[in-house]
């Protein structure tokens, strides 16, 4: 088929700063698009061909979307599989295909479809709604402390806490949640898997991610990470075989954690391009926007390696503002060598809203993490 320049229609569901991202290849490559997205103000709105406002998770909405494209694909996970899977039986090509989907979608069959194929995961319990945890703690069934988790609709930090006492259950949501052990782990890793429909496969370099404490948020993405090569290999098989298991088409990040023994245990997934990964766009020879467009497409898989090191700062909203976004200090961050800003296009900020991030690459992996320490001290997201 012809992408290039042609009547080829490519679909999005989710125009947020994924979207916008990977539409900078598709207009680099003259590929028609169409995005829908919940809200008129979404970043994708001024660089797609077509822009449909519309709910991701009615069905309707998003059947009726899809009929019209040739390929359709996400920006983000929750979006409705049933109208996926009838766009699929139609003939519609869907990439996440909808099976994986299903699994990735929910964090308790994520969780279960580790179990089932060995693959390693900290140990955890599935609960309908979290009002059951208390029952469970005074009978003995879970321990504290340990991590809670929505099976559904987390992103970013969100859906997401860590409970050390009964109390921190105290205006948890009440719905279907698993609760996981936690790990005292060395690293939290990061491998990012590319797969096409004629089964070729390529994995970017292990990255490293250092987290804020209060927000469960990326901070930083460093590449490489600063691991035993033993080790980067066996996060990298263990990501694999998720990839091969889950059936996957496009690119898959596979978030893991290094435990004091060295294990590499699976965290979650993301079927689609992933905050891991943004350092490529400056720092590897093909970015993960690129490679999820040719894996898509079933077109050849480019190189996952790396130019040069690349660390990534997220860019999020300060505490306590709220409003008509600034970015203070971006004039001397400017100034610096080897550093990348990009803005997400979102006018309104609130604390720890993911607003943009910015990429610092150098030869020297120290040197580029020192000055990603000067970016993350000067650079502010305010309001006015």
């Amino acid at each position: 088929m012809n992408y290039f320049s042609s009547d080829f229609k490519l679909g999005i569901l989710g125009g947020g700063q994924l979207g916008k991202m990977l539409l900078y290849e598709t207009r680099k490559w003259d590929i028609y698009t169409k995005v829908m997205d919940a809200s008129n103000q979404a970043p994708c709105r001024l660089a797609c061909n077509e822009f449909v406002v519309g709910n991701l998770m009615d069905f309707d909405a998003v059947y009726g979307f899809g009929k019209n494209v040739d390929v359709l694909t996400i920006e983000i996970e929750n979006v409705n599989i049933d109208a996926l899977e009838k766009l699929e039986d139609e003939g519609i090509t869907v990439y996440p295909p909808t099976q994986s989907l299903r699994t990735i979608q929910n964090k308790a069959k994520q969780k279960l479809f580790y179990r089932d194929h060995g693959i390693p995961t900290a140990d955890f319990s599935r609960f309908a709604y979290t009002s059951e945890i208390k029952e469970s703690l005074a009978n003995g069934g879970i321990e504290l402390p340990f991590v809670w988790k929505a099976a559904q609709f987390g992103y970013d930090g969100q859906g997401v806490k860590i409970v050390r006492k009964l109390e921190d259950l105290n205006g948890v949501p009440n719905v279907e949640c698993i609760t996981e052990e936690m790990i005292p782990f060395k690293n939290e890793l990061a491998v990012i898997v590319a797969r096409s429909p004629k089964g070729e496969v390529k994995t970017y370099p292990v990255v490293e991610m250092e987290f804020h404490p209060e927000a469960n948020q990326v901070e930083y993405v460093l590449c490489p990470a600063r691991i035993e090569e033993k080790i980067a290999e066996k996060a990298q098989a263990v990501a694999l075989k998720v990839s091969e298991h889950i059936g996957h088409i496009g690119l898959l990040a596979v978030e893991l954690f290094q435990t004091q023994k060295n294990e590499i245990l699976v965290n979650e997934v993301a079927p689609r391009p992933h905050n891991s990964g943004h350092y490529s766009i400056e720092a590897s020879y093909t970015n993960q926007f690129e490679q999820h467009l040719r894996a898509i497409l079933n077109l050849p898989l480019g190189s996952t390696e790396s130019k040069v090191a690349g660390i990534m700062v997220n860019l999020v909203g300060s505490e306590g503002h709220t409003g008509d976004v600034v970015y203070e200090n971006m004039e001397f961050v400017l100034k610096m060598s080897g550093v990348t800003p990009h803005i997400y296009g979102k006018k309104q900020t609130r604390p720890f809203r993911k607003m943009g991030h910015v990429t610092i690459v150098d030869k020297d992996m120290e040197k580029a993490r020192e000055v990603a320490q000067k970016v993350k001290e000067s650079i502010k997201v305010i309001s006015k």
